[in-house]
């Protein structure tokens, strides 16, 4: 039983992840093909995509646009009544408002409002969204289950993480030394990290897949159409999770995953701190430390979208 007498976040999960891209059409192909996602709507400009396991009317989305950016971060609410509650406080503390509480027109509609954190990155936290008919995922089948989390590059990582912990209600999982934290709200060991970087940027999008069996399938199934890992396949000592991460038409870096460590009990869990060690960044030991492909594409390219609401 959890006795923790922190006020529980009013953040319940990670919604979805929306993305600009010049590279429109291998985009759309590339996430309904080879990475396993299902199209739910489209208008020839922005393509919404769901996880047939998942509940969440869509868990990514792609729109065209002339420069590349992360559009939003959009997070789960438990009602509307939390969702109000956050917004009167954010606009106290002074926090830059995009749109304030009222109806979602995306897929599956809603409540919610937009923010940016103190980066520029627009956030979203919206509640009764309708919940999209899911379905078990078979053994073998190899196609998310439903999206795991999201990793930000900062520039300020104790700036950005005091952000989300202060406002948002996140508490911190681990340290990787001093440039990455894990950031949970519920027993997930993390829907957010924040990793250290030269610029404000996407580090990278991760899919949850149904079990070891199907994240190795799904892993060569990409290598099998000539998409050759960044890293992994492997086992992160933070949050204890597999990893084989991939880089998509548009040079954004996604992962497959699996078996993200649970916290059940806030009062008693010690953040940790993981060193840089072969054995810290893959405990099996098959994909090693991080590679020299995998550490310029999680920096990515300078976020265009910074302070900008997203036209949709």
């Amino acid at each position: 039983m959890n006795l923790s007498t922190t006020p529980r976040s009013p953040i319940t999960h990670l919604r979805h992840v929306a993305i600009a891209v010049p590279d429109y059409e291998p985009a759309v192909e590339f996430n309904r093909g080879v990475w396993g996602l299902s199209p739910v709507a489209d208008d020839r400009d922005v393509s919404f995509f769901a996880a047939e396991a998942s509940s969440e009317q869509y868990i990514l989305r792609v729109r065209r646009a002339a420069e590349k950016r992360l559009d939003l971060i959009a997070f789960g609410a438990e009602n509307a009544a939390a969702v109000d509650a956050l917004a009167e406080r954010l606009i106290a503390a002074a926090v830059r408002i995009d749109r304030e509480p009222g109806k979602l027109d995306t897929p599956g509609g809603g409540y919610g409002f937009r923010f940016f954190d103190p980066e520029g990155r627009l956030i979203e936290v919206s509640s009764d969204v309708e919940r999209r008919a899911a379905r078990a995922l078979e053994p073998r089948e190899s196609i998310p289950r439903k999206l795991s989390h999201v990793v930000i590059n900062s520039t300020d990582i104790l700036n950005t993480k005091a952000f989300y912990e202060q406002h948002l209600g996140f508490r911190l999982s681990d340290w990787l030394e001093d440039h990455m934290c894990f950031m949970r709200t519920r027993i997930d060991h993390h829907i957010l990290a924040i990793s250290s970087g030269p610029h404000v940027a996407l580090n990278h999008i991760s899919f949850e897949m149904r079990g070891i069996d199907e994240y190795m399938r799904g892993s060569g199934r990409l290598i099998r159409h000539g998409n050759k890992p960044l890293w992994g396949p492997g086992r992160h000592g933070a949050g204890d999770n597999t990893f084989t991460y991939f880089m998509d038409p548009n040079g954004n870096v996604v992962e497959y995953t699996t078996e993200l460590e649970k916290i059940h009990d806030d009062e008693t869990w010690v953040p940790r701190r993981f060193e840089a060690t072969p054995e810290a960044a893959d405990q099996w030991g098959t994909g090693g430390l991080i590679t020299d492909a995998m550490i310029p594409a999680m920096f990515n390219e300078p976020d265009n979208g910074l302070w900008t609401p997203s036209p949709l």
